[in-house]
């Protein structure tokens, strides 16, 4: 069976058995602070296991995108190594919420692999949870165990522990114990040499875990403990790309249809052999499996709406990327970007499964290419520095670990290629203290990061929460229940659930509100924020009320709402202009709406013209000054409502019913809150735009207050610039006159420095001194940056083996300038650029350069004169 059969079989198989089909979820969450990416199949359906909503069908059915590349379920180091790992994968699942539980969970899936797939079943194992005797005191699964037996021989059912066979999402939450069922998909004379069972979880490449049944019924608190869950739910996770291995008879999943059409690109394109026997062409496989896998994740991490970057989830998908290109670079020889010509590939293989890979093509492949290049300049960059580090190194001597820490720290050289390099020089590094400085880089991070949340104090039992802020700024609310929360950041904060609320929380770009809440006693507990959790509306304080069992008035800032809506609102009317303007192709790719201002993020391939920003600055004040009156439909089918014209965001998770939201032929899905007419904004100016990364743009704007401000700063500064002008009447022509009088004094002062660098050049001749065999001069001079290289080239050119070290000070600030004559620099093994780094440490600065030419900048001029003095070292 091909990749696509398979995975419509299944998806058919559990659609007979009453189960709705469901759309992968994105894979960037945004809406749970525990997780950064999907990385298991239920994680997009935690709100329903959690008990904080309600599945339209307690039956669901899916193949879910998963990337573990972070946290506690990270693969990345193993991927390309072994066969089995990924960082992306599809996790094929069947869910019931308090449905069916273990009796038909477990039929079904042995239906399936048996009857259906016709896995043969002498190659199948499964696990039950033996229980444990630590704190928890769980009991063996027997139930769990005694169905199997209908199915399965007794000598291949195996007990497995509690890393094995107790499944949790996390240090909090639903779990429970799981069975899994394994493969053993090696030789007979394999088999026969070593029994299948005692290869269970021992990370053997033929002998590996292909679905896990979860049985969900426990609950973890916060304090540790487990309590039972009022529903039982069924949650099970099955690997496609280990399936497509065994279903199509081969020994890896890189083996595959999902994977060899890319790896078979890989190969055209990089003149290479993919299965080469060998030590040269292990490491040519390992690179080309770690390209063909990463390639997936970044792809489709792109078109679900997270753009490579340096924080966040952004972060973690440029490691990725350039981990890829790291062993292109390294065992493929590939030193020009090539890994974004294979999702062209990528998009035909898996694009009528996944059409945000189609739809996006182009996004993806000018983002990756961009990413490809800045690395490659990197990676450059640092070869050079390194050979830096390496010179006057002998064989035996050791680099230091925080020189390697610094090269990847500060220009993202990776340590792993120093290693390689390094070894291949018979050179090592320090690798004690590298690690070192590594801990201590990431205890910083965690501890800036870390919280610890207590357990929820329920107050009100199945409580329904209910948003009324659409229609309301104000409500009588109930405290359903809360939490404390301590964080390094924060402190001690306290997180509020309401029964109702008017409060909005963060979502769709849109920031959370603020305002307060009131106790009939007179009581005020400000809220901060609110945001949205697992769709749980939490609300963030600083304090709990005195009574936490009374009725409490809740109520929004108006004033920031207001200011949030026009912006919010005029991000919708920037969008439709932008198309209208530029092109359909324009598409959303984030947006920040906060009451001061906006940002919005979106698809172009070229830098927007004064002209066409000011278009569209115009189309939007057109929209403003029509007062067109805002539509919202807020239970509309997803079907009619794309079907209306409504514009959907790529990486935005929607229900089967969604709210539009309409100003005169703008439609988009939204569920932020805006103006009641365009008029409203008053008007819209754009401050900025730029690029984000290749094939994404960005523009900031204002609207309302913000921009009465804006203009009446601008008042001010032009009436200022007037007065300085003399009030002339034509301010713009008495400037340029101003400039070009500028502009031809800059030069006479140029001249006049050039002169006096001559005129000095021959009196700085007699003060060269000899210092073993060097002509030496180290001289404090007024003389700007430019007069003095041009000084001390003109010099160079007439004295042989001339070192020179000059200093200046001006406007508060020092300059140090180092001048070595080439052959000098190579027979007395000096180099410009470390002395000036080295003695910019007098004037508290740094600097660098060329090994016969280099400057420092620093910020105290008084040490100039140690520096000259501190030269004559390097000499003597």
């Amino acid at each position: 069976m091909k990749a696509n059969e398979i995975r419509a079989a299944f998806l058919e198989f559990f659609e007979s058995k009453k189960h709705t089909i469901v759309q992968s979820a994105p894979m960037v969450l945004k809406d749970d602070p525990t997780l950064m990416f999907v990385n298991s199949g239920m994680a997009p359906f935690k709100e329903f296991f959690l008990g904080n909503a309600q599945p339209k069908n307690t039956r669901l059915t899916d193949t879910q995108k998963c990337l573990r590349v972070s946290g506690k379920h990270n693969d990345l180091e193993e991927v390309g190594y072994d066969t089995y790992h990924h960082t992306l994968f599809e996790m094929l699942g069947n869910w019931s919420f308090g449905d069916y539980f273990k009796e038909e969970a477990i039929a079904w899936a042995w239906e399936l692999l048996t009857e259906v797939l016709k896995i043969d079943k002498d190659i199948l194992y499964v696990t039950v949870f033996e229980g444990s005797d630590d704190a928890d005191k769980l009991k063996m699964d027997t139930e769990a165990y005694d169905i199997w037996k209908k199915y399965i021989a007794e000598d291949r059912i195996l007990k497995g522990n509690k890393d094995d066979n107790f499944w949790e999402m996390g240090d909090q939450g639903p779990c429970g114990p799981c069975s899994e069922i394994h493969v053993d998909i090696r030789t007979p004379e394999e088999k026969a040499a070593v029994e299948g069972k005692s290869l269970i979880n021992m990370d053997h490449p033929q002998v590996v875990e292909i679905w896990n049944l979860v049985f969900m019924q426990y609950n973890r608190k916060a304090n540790g403990s487990l309590e039972g869950l009022p529903n039982k739910h069924i949650d099970t996770g099955m690997g496609f790309e280990r399936l497509c291995m065994v279903l199509q008879d081969v020994k890896s999943n890189y083996d595959t249809d999902v994977f060899m059409p890319i790896i078979r690109e890989i190969e055209t394109i990089t003149n290479t052999e993919y299965g080469k026997a060998g030590a040269s062409g292990e490491k040519v496989d390992i690179a080309i499996r770690v390209i063909s896998d990463h390639v997936r994740a970044v792809a489709f991490s792109i078109a679900d709406g997270q753009l490579p970057s340096n924080n966040g989830a952004g972060y973690v998908i440029r490691r990725i990327l350039r981990r890829a290109v790291r062993y292109g670079f390294t065992f493929l020889d590939k030193k020009e970007p090539f890994i974004y010509r294979l999702v062209n590939v990528l998009a035909s293989k898996m694009g009528d499964a996944f059409p945000e890979i189609k739809e996006q093509k182009q996004l993806i492949e000018n983002v990756i290419k961009e990413e490809e290049s800045s690395f490659l300049r990197t990676l450059d960059q640092g070869l050079v520095l390194l050979d830096r580090m390496i010179e006057g190194q002998s064989a035996s001597s050791e680099i230091a670990g925080a020189k390697v820490f610094e090269l990847k720290d500060t220009y993202g050289f990776p340590e792993d290629l120093t290693d390689l390099i390094l070894r291949e020089k018979g050179l090592t590094y320090n690798h004690k203290e590298f690690e070192q400085k590594l801990a201590e880089q990431k205890a910083r991070g965690k501890e800036a990061s870390e919280s610890k949340s207590e357990d929820w104090i329920i107050l009100l039992d199945d409580a329904v929460e209910e948003f009324v802020g659409y229609d309301s700024l104000s409500a009588n609310v109930k405290l359903t229940r809360y939490r404390k929360v301590t964080s390094k950041k924060d402190g001690e904060m306290f997180q509020l659930v309401f029964s109702l609320t008017p409060f909005y929380p963060e979502g769709g770009g849109q920031v959370g509100d603020k305002g307060y809440v009131e106790s009939p006693n007179g009581d005020v507990i400000y809220i901060l924020d609110t945001k949205k959790e697992n769709n749980v509306i939490i609300h963030f304080a600083k304090n709990l009320p005195k009574d936490v069992s009374g009725l409490f008035k809740a109520v929004v800032d108006e004033k920031q709402r207001f200011r949030t809506e026009c912006n919010h609102s005029a991000t919708h009317l920037l969008h439709q202009g932008l198309r209208e303007i530029l092109g359909t192709h324009v598409e959303q790719k984030g947006s920040a709406v906060h009451s001061k201002y906006l940002r919005f993020d979106f698809s172009h391939f070229s830098k927007v013209t004064a002209e066409e920003l000011q278009e569209v600055e115009d189309f939007v004040n057109a929209r403003i000054a029509g007062r067109l009156a805002f539509q919202e439909n807020r239970a509309v089918p997803m079907e009619e409502a794309i079907a209306d014209g409504a514009m959907a965001l790529f990486g935005e998770k929607y229900g089967d019913a969604v709210r539009t939201v309409r100003f005169g032929q703008s439609i988009e899905l939204c569920g932020g809150t805006h103006v009641n007419n365009t008029a409203d904004i008053w008007h819209f100016k754009i401050k900025s735009e730029g690029a984000v990364a290749s094939g994404i743009r960005r523009i900031e704007a204002i609207t309302n207050d913000a921009v009465k401000d804006h203009f009446t700063e601008n008042a001010k500064a032009f009436g200022k610039v007037k007065s300085l002008l003399n009030n002339a009447k034509k301010p713009d022509e008495a400037i340029e006159k101003i400039q070009a009088e500028n502009n031809e004094l800059r030069k006479q002062i140029e001249q006049l420095l050039k002169d006096k660098a001559k005129n000095i050049k021959g009196d700085l001749k007699g003060e060269v001194t000899q210092v073993n065999g060097v002509n030496f001069l180290a001289k404090e001079l007024d003389l700007d940056a430019g007069g003095l290289k041009d000084l001390a080239f003109e010099l160079g050119g007439e004295i042989d083996k001339l070192f020179i070290l000059f200093g200046s000070k001006a406007d508060g600030k020092a300059l140090l300038t180092c001048y070595i004559d080439k052959e000098l620099a190579k027979e007395k093994n000096l180099n410009a650029g470390t002395i000036v780094r080295e003695l910019g440490k007098h004037i508290q600065g740094g600097g660098g350069g060329q090994p016969f030419f280099a400057t420092a900048g620093g910020k105290n001029p008084d040490g100039i004169e140690k520096a000259l003095e501190a030269v004559m070292n390097y000499l003597q």
